[in-house]
């Protein structure tokens, strides 16, 4: 082998000339990356609930400020209602179980003691009626007190279900109300697809996200709003059912006589 003091034929090949190496830095700093990457702009957003909401179209944060709020309106007649409901039954009990003790309509009036609630109503109203009626105990009697009693049970029960039908509203519309923020949202996102020509699912996710939000709140707000209609509606037929067992039992000190001949009440007391 003969050396010259050159390098090998080889040595040329593995060393690129000064050129061509400024050419392959270039093309490496120029040529995009094969997946393009996404403005951080378009990065994916605080997918917290909380994140969601704040960056929520308008509408859609309308739609879940309502939700909310109705929300709030439904645990707010449950713990009324149930307050209400609660004291009104105790009430009602102790009447009806004074009136099965016996004793005479002065006596159940005396025992109301200027009371407001059903039961008392209903003493009160039956002695207003014999007031009325002059003392005179007949079949006309008796029916023209049923026919009190029939009014104010009627009351009673529609004074204590007030607020009951705002359940069965919001557990019927609350999930349309959040479908309708879900199509606004999604609606808005593929709106947001179109104006940032590309289909990363970067851009797409936080908007079907806050949209899809719209859906569980409506869904949160309708669940406990139907499940607490229905069981505020069991505990009204069971209190009303206790204002008949007291009807029932007027009645019956009406057809044996018992009442006091000389008891005068100002006014009705319906």
């Amino acid at each position: 082998m003969i050396h010259s003091g050159k390098k090998p034929l080889f040595g040329l090949w593995l060393r690129p000339a000064p050129g061509v190496l400024s050419l392959l830095v270039a093309l490496a700093v120029d040529v995009p990356p094969a997946l393009a990457q996404v403005p951080d702009s378009l990065l994916p957003r605080n997918l917290s609930p909380w994140g969601m909401f704040l960056n929520a179209d308008i509408v859609v944060k309308a739609v879940m400020i309502g939700l909310a709020f109705a929300s709030l309106v439904t645990w707010t007649i449950w713990l009324a209602k149930t307050i209400e409901l609660r004291v009104s039954r105790s009430r009602a009990l102790r009447r009806v179980r004074m009136l099965e003790q016996g004793g005479s309509l002065a006596d159940a009036v005396h025992e109301c003691d200027g009371d407001r609630d059903a039961v008392a109503q209903l003493i009160l109203s039956t002695a207003r009626e014999a007031e009325l009626s002059g003392g005179i105990v007949d079949d006309g009697f008796k029916e023209r007190v049923a026919l009190r009693l029939e009014r104010v049970e009627a009351a009673m029960t529609r004074q204590i279900s007030r607020g009951a039908g705002i359940l069965a509203t919001i557990g019927a519309t609350a999930p349309f109300v959040g479908l309708f923020g879900t199509v606004w949202g999604i609606m808005n996102s593929f709106i947001g697809i179109s104006e940032s020509h590309t289909t990363n699912l970067a851009v797409v996710a936080p908007g079907i996200a806050e949209a899809l939000l719209a859906t569980a709140l409506g869904l949160v707000a309708a669940i406990p709003a139907v499940v607490i209609y229905n069981h505020l509606a069991r505990v009204i037929a069971g209190y009303r059912a206790l204002l008949t067992d007291a009807s029932a039992q007027l009645l019956l000190l009406i057809s044996r006589g018992q009442r006091d001949h000389g008891m005068i009440l100002p006014r009705a007391a319906e």
